[in-house]
């Protein structure tokens, strides 16, 4: 599984993807790789925020189209990509919205 081209889709990759993927490699070093994330993601530009919080949104995404091909790698996506969505933004980007609808600022 290409974690990195998941998370950067068709842009190159940002520095911080490599820890998210060391996180979804490594699933149980997680826990220790959270506040290294974070640290390195408070440094980040506007533009490279937006970008890094499309990664998680594109990996859940991934994660839900994958979902049956291997149930538990496509739970880890999901969970490293919800849990540092949360940590780092606050909120889920898709969550509460209904279909056809968006949330406004």
């Amino acid at each position: 599984m290409d974690y990195s081209r998941v998370l950067a889709g068709r842009e190159a990759p940002l520095p911080i993807f490599a820890q998210i993927v060391e996180a979804l490699e490594k699933f149980e070093e997680f826990p220790f790789l959270l506040e290294p994330i974070y640290r390195e993601a408070s440094k980040l530009e506007e533009e490279d925020l937006d970008r890094l919080r499309l990664g998680l949104v594109r990996l859940q995404v991934y994660a839900d189209i994958h979902r049956y091909e291997d149930v538990e790698v496509a739970q880890r996506m999901k969970y490293v990509g919800t849990t540092l969505e949360r940590v780092l933004f606050g909120r889920l980007l898709l969550e509460g919205m209904e279909a056809g609808t968006q949330e406004c600022c």
